[in-house]
């Protein structure tokens, strides 16, 4: 395989450290990887990948203009074709296919894990410290916003049934369900990055299923069905309105 050059070494860190940056600093796409505390870290990455890359093409800048030098990287590596130690053919060739990664970052913009992730992996609830000490009231609003994942919690552990007598609303997306007639309103949820995300799952009984994927509100009634006390069940909300929603900005409860 032909050497990558200085030039090419130092305009592929320049170019990285930027697309890390456009993606953290300059838009939210990053929330679609990583969890929204680690923005600075890679706001820090990105600067210091540019500082290097920059460093680098300074230093390749000053070899070409000096006096007696037979091109870049004359020295760095085996002889080439051309007995300077350089294969002016191969070398630029196959190096500049190293960006196409780098270029994919700007071009391509990966959705956030969803429905097929949710849908592959079983429902993570397990019981929460709280649940001994007893869990605090529910707000007298109506209806009671909730993550998903803390009415997980309190349909499954709550001895006191805190829920019942209380319209909630919850917020996810829509995958299938085991049952007939129902389907799930899914949310995951990342510890650091999506490569860790775990899935809430809430069965929706009372209402047709929107389309895989879609993002809704369900506002409903929690249906107690048994299912309190096991770690990884799904419990059950009684839904008496939905409404479709645009994906938030972090995917990511």
């Amino acid at each position: 395989m032909a050497p990558v050059t200085r030039e090419v070494r130092a305009l592929l860190h320049i170019l990285l450290g930027a697309a890390v940056l456009h993606i953290s600093l300059f838009s939210e796409l990053y929330l679609r990887y990583v969890r929204e505390g680690l923005r600075p870290y890679l706001i820090a990455s990105g600067v210091l990948l540019v500082a290097v890359g920059l460093v680098g093409a300074v230093s390749a800048a000053r070899k070409l203009l000096r006096p007696g030098h037979d091109g870049p990287d004359a020295h760095d590596g085996p002889k080439g074709h051309d007995g300077h130690g350089h294969d002016h053919h191969g070398a630029p060739r196959t190096a500049w296919l190293l960006l196409l990664p780098v270029l994919a970052i700007y071009l391509l913009q990966p959705r956030a894990l969803g429905s097929f992730t949710a849908q592959h992996s079983d429902n993570t609830a397990v019981r929460p410290a709280e649940a001994a000490a007893g869990f605090a009231p529910l707000p007298t609003t109506d209806p009671v916003g909730m993550r998903l994942a803390d009415f997980d919690s309190r349909a499954l552990w709550d001895s006191s049934g805190s829920l019942k007598g209380h319209r909630i609303r919850l917020t996810g997306f829509a995958t299938p369900g085991s049952g007939d007639g129902t389907w799930d309103l899914a949310r995951l949820t990342i510890s650091c990055c999506a490569a860790d995300a775990s899935s809430s799952k809430v069965v929706i009984r009372g209402a047709d299923a929107p389309p895989e994927g879609a993002w809704v509100e369900v506002t409903g009634e929690w249906q107690p069905d048994g299912a309190s006390g096991q770690d990884g069940a799904v419990p059950t909300l009684t839904a008496n309105q939905i409404r479709r929603i645009a994906e938030p900005e972090n995917p990511y409860e």
